[in-house]
């Protein structure tokens, strides 16, 4: 029994925050976790920068109305769930990503809330759990699944190094250097052939 576990953005979908400044003209934005491995840092200081520039919920929403997941993307998920059990761990929000489910065809997915006050404005996030992703994989080889997860930033490495086996798909030069120990996928194509690989290798183990 084998279930495979991917990141969402810069996986499936592109950067939400990354389109969002170049939406807003806003470069600050563009930090995303391929740059900041401290995710609540990384998200106080959006914070921040939202209520800054006077910018709501709905500003964001706007832009991802208008996202579509990466090409080959819709595709590559569609094959993995014909074989496989496939969960989406990622550190995105239930407030953004509905867009992004319904065209890759709701897959199962993990993430956080968004705390938004009366005037629209992001207040605060409430995370599901820290470190959700390593849990999520722990509790899933807990139920006696093997596990197999990709994903391309730091807040991955912690679902790679848990799972039975860990990939990279589309990661910066940076974080390669930084984690040797996970094999680099440059497409679908590859992470396909890697997964299914590693599912062989498992099961005969």
């Amino acid at each position: 029994m084998q279930v495979v576990c991917l990141d969402l953005e810069g996986v499936l979908i592109p950067e939400i925050w990354i389109a969002f400044a170049e939406r807003t003209g806003i470069a600050e934005f563009r930090r995303t976790t391929r740059d900041e491995p401290d995710y609540d840092k990384l998200m106080r200081w959006r914070l921040g920068l939202l209520r800054q520039h006077g910018l709501k919920l709905a500003d964001i929403q706007a832009v991802i109305a208008g996202m579509a997941p990466m090409d080959g993307a819709k595709d590559f998920l569609d094959d993995l769930r014909s074989r496989y059990q496939v969960i989406i761990l990622s550190d995105t929000f239930y407030e953004f990503a509905d867009p992004m489910m319904r065209q890759l065809g709701r897959p199962t997915l993990f993430c956080h809330k968004l705390v938004v006050d009366g005037e629209g404005f992001v207040a605060d996030y409430k995370l599901r759990q820290p470190n959700q992703k390593f849990h999520a994989v722990n509790a899933l080889k807990g139920l006696n699944y093997q596990v197999i997860a990709a994903g391309d930033s730091y807040n991955d490495t912690g679902m790679l190094g848990a799972a039975d086996a860990g990939f990279f798909i589309h990661p910066p030069e940076s974080i390669v250097a930084q984690f040797p120990q996970y094999p680099v996928n440059r497409s679908y194509a590859e992470l396909k052939a890697s997964i299914d690989g590693a599912a062989a290798r498992l099961l005969a183990a």
